[in-house]
């Protein structure tokens, strides 16, 4: 199976349903049913509504402000790098999609089709677009004359189909996941090879800077590269706790096969005919998921600081006789303060619900710091602070508020992206043998293999490993690699090693 822009892949078996209404506290924890906790944590934070299509879901507005943060952050430094903004249409024709063979191979058993308008039947069945360099690169030919043409860059944020009949998962597997997707066209492959990594740097930052998410930047390898494309790059991420590696994002070299497909040719500044090369890239709302399943723990979702809608929510303590009109006048001033600081505050004045009950909801959420205020605080001019991460409480006073909010999310931040890497890096198993890559395999770990880069090599480890827990595959080499002794042998055949690589299960 090759790989696709991004990740994100679709759904088919019904899956149990989740109770809608929202519950506190979990019913299953994370290193018991790993499954079923994602599944209740997803839901209880309210990210996602399951929906009556099977693999398709609704993103509510606590997935769909962290989705718009990374998009801020992401759209202002593709800019920086010329990037247009594009819209091109969902659909497309059967055959232009099929007109580059290798490509469509990859993407046929999920390309959804429409057949009818009305009760009427289509002339031609049109497909819902799956990934789009089928659907942009004929106009790319039209729009491309000359050298004074080149580069020419676009990006669009949108919506794709892949009708995939795996297990679907919120965020991680599902029919219909959000994306941008980046479409680059260049006069030579160093410009195109500079952008690839230029972008996979990008992605690397939006993964382990916003959602506090470790990853490896590295090269995909034949077998598991963009169809139809030239070489594919990748960040690949690890969760311990199912022992699997996720695809993160992906920036792919396409090389020059779909300028010759689709004949998009310029002059350059001799009189020539030239042929372009071309890049895709993309990430999804699957970064979302990769994100819970890091950091999320038995009391719900963990939110990184800088992707979190709320960063410091404010909830009133009163006593009996207290003076409930001063703490709610204290809470709206914290959140008034700290908004105008830049901090995403708000105050849960709620009078329905215990403050008990609203700390844990706010923990479900994921909520980097709650602040309580209650007549103590109130007398001693301070609050106190609880942070999500890791329950440490203290007391400040109102005077060092937001120098001290800023400092413990700033800590939050980094604490999170250190614990999530310690507990990657301790899975990391380099192995030399068939023998411990079965073991470690067995043991949930991310395996680092000396490798002969031989496809069926790869396709030979695939067809062995193959079980209910899925086969083992390359994740990526990492461009990070370690010394490779003189005479090391490939673990799977016993040929002379080339490289280093990952490999694992995967999601």
């Amino acid at each position: 199976m090759s790989t696709s822009k991004g990740g994100g892949g679709g759904g088919g078996k019904k899956k149990k349903e989740v109770k809608k209404e929202t519950k506190l506290g979990m019913a299953y924890k994370k290193d018991d049913n790993f499954g079923e906790w994602y599944s209740e944590v997803v839901v209880n934070s309210e990210m996602i509504e399951y929906y009556d299509i099977s693999g398709c879901y609704i993103l509510r507005p606590w997935a769909m402000e962290i989705w718009e943060l990374m998009k801020e952050f992401f759209d202002a430094e593709i800019k920086k790098l010329k990037l247009k903004p594009y819209y091109f249409p969902l659909f497309v024709t059967e055959n232009v999609l099929q007109k580059e063979k290798d490509h469509i191979e990859g993407f046929a058993p999920e390309v959804a089709w429409v057949t009818k308008s009305g009760k009427s039947d289509l002339e031609a069945p049109i497909a819902i677009r799956p990934t789009s360099e089928t659907v942009m690169y004929p106009y790319f030919s039209k729009w491309i004359r000359s050298h004074r043409d080149l580069p020419l860059k676009c990006n669009q944020w949108c919506n794709v189909v892949r009708w995939e009949f795996s297990n679907p998962t919120p965020f991680i597997r599902s029919r219909e996941f959000l994306w941008q997707e980046g479409h680059t066209v260049f006069a030579t492959k160093e410009e195109a090879d500079e952008e690839v990594l230029q972008i996979l740097e990008l992605y690397r930052r939006i993964y382990e800077e916003f959602l506090a998410v470790p990853v490896f930047k590295g090269r995909k390898s034949e077998m598991e590269k963009f169809a139809g494309g030239l070489y594919t790059t990748s960040v690949e991420a690890f969760i311990p706790n199912t022992g699997r590696g996720i695809q993160g994002a992906t920036s792919h070299c396409l090389g020059q096969n779909f300028a010759k497909m689709f004949d998009i040719t310029f002059e350059n500044e001799k009189g020539e005919r030239s042929m372009v090369w071309q890049n895709s890239w993309a990430y999804t709302t699957r970064s979302i998921g990769v994100m819970v399943m890091t950091h999320g723990d038995d009391k719900g979702l963990v939110l990184p600081p800088k992707v979190a809608p709320i960063q410091v929510i404010v909830i009133p303590v009163p006593f009996k006789d207290a003076d409930t009109t001063a703490i709610k006048g204290a809470c709206e001033s914290t959140v008034y303060t700290l908004n105008q600081a830049g901090i995403r505050a708000d105050l849960d004045a709620r009078e329905n619900y215990s403050p008990g009950w609203k700390y844990s909801q706010w923990e479900m959420k994921g909520v980097p710091l709650r602040i309580e205020i209650g007549p103590k605080d109130l007398a001693n001019k301070q609050v106190r602070i609880v942070r999500r991460d890791n329950g440490a409480k203290v007391d400040i006073p109102s005077t060092d508020l937001v120098e001290q909010v800023r400092v413990l999310l700033d800590g939050i931040q980094v604490n999170l992206l250190e614990t999530a890497k310690q507990k990657r890096d301790a899975c990391i198993a380099p192995i030399s043998t068939w023998d411990e890559f079965t073991a470690a395999l067995n043991d949930k770990k991310l395996i680092l293999a000396p490798w002969c880069d031989e496809e069926e090599v790869e396709k030979d480890v695939k067809a062995r490993t193959k079980g209910e827990l899925g086969a083992a595959k390359t994740l990526c080499t990492p461009f990070d690699q370690p010394d490779l002794p003189s005479g090391t042998v490939c673990f799977a055949s016993g040929k002379p090693a080339t490289k280093w690589s990952f490999w694992g299960r995967s999601y």
